[in-house]
């Protein structure tokens, strides 16, 4: 229960890795925002955790509106900004670089990279306009963004891009008290990688000196940990969980 008074507020909360999560910051005793760009898959992870300290939150990390809304309505309904920010959401649109379109380009750069850069300004700022000190941005990047895999640029560019926000970030905001890490998954059994060909989930498989996807609260798990003042010094850390992938 270490995270007890804490407020987190998670991005795409409505499955996976950002589901697990925020079941385990309110296992931990943190109240949680489970925020998503589909409501009802929100509404469903808060039904799910069944929890009052969870409640649900419908945010597009692509629009800087919906970025300060969020924002808002969280010191309008706990008089504070979150202290935790876990920014989860995240797309693929894959395809060859010779046949990937401008649109499939832009989403994925939108929600993963700019989404990822709204969120850590805009609540950073209200920190430390609140004097929050002891804050934390959890970013997910992806290990895809060292292993760059064919098919894959739009959105290795994206997480790779992340890594560098993150160890950006952890520099300017550490004296404010906010430490910034990344996490960068290997391939978790999720929605997400759902979407990958067998034979290449097949060849992952092969790889992974462990010999299986990982579970979405593996993850959680070490988000809870960087969430948590057991990571104190843990600052500007990329931080990769993939079975050894």
């Amino acid at each position: 229960m270490g995270l007890i008074g804490k407020l987190a507020i998670v991005t795409g909360a409505g499955s996976g890795i950002g589901r697990a999560t925020c079941r385990l910051l309110a296992r931990d005793g943190a109240k949680v925002i489970a925020a998503d760009r589909n409501m009802k898959s929100a509404e469903q992870t808060v039904n799910e955790i069944a929890c009052d300290n969870v409640i649900p939150l419908k945010l597009d990390v692509s629009s800087l509106a919906s970025v300060s809304k969020s924002v808002t309505f969280s010191i309008e309904h706990f008089m504070q900004p979150p202290s935790i920010v876990i920014n989860s959401a995240g797309i693929t649109r894959d395809g060859y670089l010779l046949k990937l379109t401008e649109k499939d380009y832009d989403e994925v750069y939108e929600v993963n990279l700019k989404g990822t850069f709204l969120m850590t300004q805009q609540f950073a700022r209200a920190m430390i306009e609140h004097q929050i000190r002891n804050g934390t941005i959890i970013n997910l990047s992806s290990i895809v963004a060292r292993m760059n895999n064919p098919g894959q640029a739009n959105y290795a560019a994206t997480k790779a891009g992340v890594i560098s926000l993150s160890e950006i970030a952890a520099k300017e905001f550490g004296k404010f008290g906010i430490r910034v890490n990344a996490i960068l998954p290997g391939f978790i059994n999720t929605p997400m990688v759902d979407s990958v060909p067998e034979k290449i989930k097949t060849d992952i498989l092969q790889r992974c000196p462990m010999g299986r996807l990982g579970r979405p609260e593996e993850i959680a798990n070490v988000i809870a940990f960087l969430a948590s003042e057991k990571s104190s010094y843990v600052n500007g850390a990329a931080i990769p969980v993939t079975g050894g992938l």
